[in-house]
């Protein structure tokens, strides 16, 4: 039985492999990304393109995936209505803001992009890179979920990430940063994801203070300046708490559309 969940577990590497960056690779870059050999990646690739996940490229023998994930993953999404649950406080939070929102919700140890709103309509725009999951170490979403962590599972999970392996200070820097954000409420980056940009985020909780995602604001560090983080903090910490009270209508009947 193990032997059949241990090519269930690499059949799904492969395919997370291939999602992280959404770009063609060559069985021996999946191969060493993976830490297997070739012949089992290759073993691999091939049932994936002969059920339909993965697709090889004829004229490179590249391998990359199919559309099929992000069909059932928008099925999926569309079939929780967590998104349209959501919308009105986060097109609330945009006009609000002027400025980018997004919302990630946690999977596993990780945070996934699931949609966002630009808010701002003139002038410059903040548009980020198209990836599907959150730095956590880097990024204000990511230290938002860290801190809803204990000390020693926020260090394990964010300084094992690339992110956090290349964290200016370490462990004790991450802590501060950390202690600081549970203190704020809410957690800050500036510049340190991307050049020029600023984020705000807070953890979105249940009633019961289960984290379950983060919302944030992010803008160009010329327009959300200093003089603006507590005002933007303060809506960003109002949008979580709605979110809160709202996620558990995701899964119910008669919840609103």
């Amino acid at each position: 039985m193990r032997v059949v969940n241990s090519l269930v577990e690499r059949c799904f590497a492969v395919v997370e492999l291939l999602a992280t960056d959404a770009a063609a690779m060559r069985l021996g870059e999946v191969a060493e990304r993976l830490d297997i050999q070739k012949s089992a990646a290759h073993r691999m690739l091939t049932v994936l393109c002969e059920i339909g996940w993965v697709e090889q490229d004829a004229a490179t023998g590249f391998y990359k995936l199919t559309l099929r994930l992000a069909i059932l993953g928008q099925r999926f999404l569309s079939a929780t209505r967590l998104t349209d649950v959501c919308q009105p406080v986060l097109e609330e939070l945009a006009a609000k803001s002027s400025d980018l929102v997004r919302m990630a919700v946690v999977q596993g140890e990780t945070l996934t992009w699931i949609t966002q709103i630009q808010g701002a309509h003139h002038g410059l725009k903040y548009q980020p890179e198209l990836v599907a999951t959150v730095r956590l170490v880097s990024t204000a979403n990511g230290k938002a979920y860290l801190s809803s962590l204990e000390d020693k599972e926020a260090l394990r999970i964010g300084l094992n990430t690339p992110d956090g392996k290349a964290y200016a200070g370490g462990v004790d820097a991450l802590m501060k940063e950390l202690r600081a954000t549970r203190e704020r409420g809410w957690a800050i980056s500036v510049e340190e994801a991307e050049s020029g940009v600023v984020a705000i985020a807070a953890p979105i909780a249940l009633t019961e203070g289960h984290v379950v995602g983060t919302v944030s604001v992010a803008g160009p560090s010329s327009r959300l300046t200093s003089e603006r983080y507590d005002s933007i903090a303060s809506a960003v910490q109002s949008a979580a708490r709605q979110l809160g009270e709202l996620w558990p209508l995701r899964s119910q009947p008669g919840a609103p559309h």
